[in-house]
C-alpha cells in the first residue's frame, strides 16, 4: 500500500492556487488522510477543494510546531471538519515570541484557540502512536534553547521571558514501503537532529526520507553546506524542502544533496 503527500499549502504557488508564508501537507497514508498543519490563514480550506480534496474527510490534524504560519487555520479546521482531533505537544501554548533589542512580536497560535477547542486538542507528549504506522516524535536532543537564542525566538513564561527549546516541535513520522518518512513542518531544532533522532527512535527501522522546512533563509552559506554535509552522513535517500528553506539555501544545498532533493510546492505530490 502506497502513501501519498500532498503540499496543500508553500511559499510557491502552482497555477492559480495560491501560496502563503506557510506550509500544510495532506498525507494519505494506510487509508487514514491526516493534514500536518494548516498554514499562515485560511488558505489551506480553498486549496483543498481546488486539489480535490473535502476538509470533512481528513481523520487527523497535527501541528508541527505553536507558530502562526502553521496554526492560524486551525479555527476554520475546526469549525468545518467536526470528527479529527487535533495532535499538538503538551508544551503548546499562546506563548511564542520573536524579541531582539527592543522588538518584540507575537508569533504563536492564534490566541484561545486551546481554550475554545479544548474538546478537539489532544496533548501527546514523548513517542506516540497515531495509528499504526503513523506516530509523533519529540525533540530529544539537549540544549536546543541554544537555537531559540540564535534565532532570537523566546516563550513567555511567569518568570520572565525564556530562550525557545522548541519542546513543542514534533515531527509526524510514517512508516511507508520505502522506509520512514518525517515530515517536520520548520524543523527548528535542526533537520540532521531530526533524522537522528527518529532513527534512534527506531533502531529497528531505515529512515527513507525529511520533509518539511529546514528554517535556512537567514543562515550564512558556511552553516548551509555544513547542514548539507551532516544531511549527507545520515544516509537518508530523499529530502524534500522549501518555506522557510527558500531559494538561495536550497540552491547551496541542492549543489550537495543533488538528485535526492527535491523543492517544495503547492499541489506537489510525493508518493512512498
Amino acid at each position: 500500500m502506497s502513501t501519498k503527500l500532498t503540499v496543500i499549502v508553500d511559499n510557491i504557488s502552482m497555477n492559480d492556487i495560491k501560496g502563503e508564508w506557510g506550509l500544510s501537507i495532506l498525507c494519505e497514508h494506510n487509508d487514514k488522510k491526516i493534514l500536518a498543519d494548516v498554514g499562515a490563514s485560511e488558505l489551506f480550506a480553498t486549496n483543498l477543494e481546488k486539489l480535490g480534496f473535502d476538509i470533512k474527510d481528513i481523520d487527523y490534524a497535527t501541528l508541527s510546531h505553536a507558530h502562526y504560519d502553521h496554526s492560524n487555520g486551525m479555527p476554520r479546521f475546526f469549525n468545518e471538519n467536526e470528527k479529527a482531533s487535533f495532535y499538538l505537544r503538551k508544551e503548546v501554548s499562546d506563548n511564542c515570541y520573536f524579541k531582539k533589542l527592543f522588538v518584540k512580536k507575537y508569533i504563536g497560535i492564534p490566541k484561545n484557540v486551546l481554550s475554545e477547542f479544548s474538546n478537539r486538542c489532544i496533548m501527546v507528549d514523548g513517542d506516540y502512536k497515531l495509528f499504526d504506522g503513523a506516530y509523533l516524535i519529540g525533540h530529544k536532543t539537549d540544549n536546543l534553547s541554544k537555537i531559540g537564542r540564535r534565532e532570537s525566538m523566546y516563550v513567555k513564561t511567569p518568570s520572565g521571558f525564556k530562550p525557545d527549546d522548541f519542546s513543542h516541535e514534533q515531527s509526524l513520522v510514517l512508516d511507508t514501503s520505502k522506509g520512514l518518512v518525517i515530515i517536520n513542518c520548520c524543523s527548528h531544532g535542526g533537520a540532521a537532529n531530526i533524522i537522528k533522532e527518529v532513527s534512534k527512535t527506531f533502531p529497528d527501522k531505515k529512515v527513507y526520507g525529511l520533509i518539511g522546512g529546514f528554517h535556512l533563509f537567514n543562515k550564512s552559506a558556511k552553516e548551509i553546506n555544513r547542514l548539507a554535509d551532516d544531511i549527507n552522513k545520515t544516509g537518508i535517500e530523499f529530502v524534500c524542502t522549501g518555506h522557510c528553506t527558500k531559494d538561495r539555501a536550497y540552491g547551496i544545498l541542492k549543489e550537495k544533496l543533488g538528485d535526492k532533493l527535491q523543492m517544495l510546492h503547492v499541489g506537489l505530490e510525493m508518493v512512498f
